[in-house]
């Protein structure tokens, strides 16, 4: 069997911290900013953890990372 793939598409979105969790970028950060709360725009300018819910996939994504 030949050995897993990285996923290319989730390899540039996602990437590891130094104690092994998976960081993220936060969504709705790109156009319409205007109508939305300065709290929001700050908010979703930072990167966020992978919820546990979604790790396991995440994980099989990015499988050599």
């Amino acid at each position: 069997m030949p050995k897993m793939k990285t996923k290319r598409a989730a390899a540039k979105r996602f990437s590891k911290t130094g104690t092994g969790k998976i960081k993220r970028r936060r969504a709705f950060s790109r156009h319409l900013l205007e109508g939305r709360p300065k709290k929001a725009k700050k908010r979703a300018s930072k990167a966020a953890i992978v919820h546990k819910a979604n790790l396991w996939n995440v994980e099989r994504m990015l499988i050599n990372m």
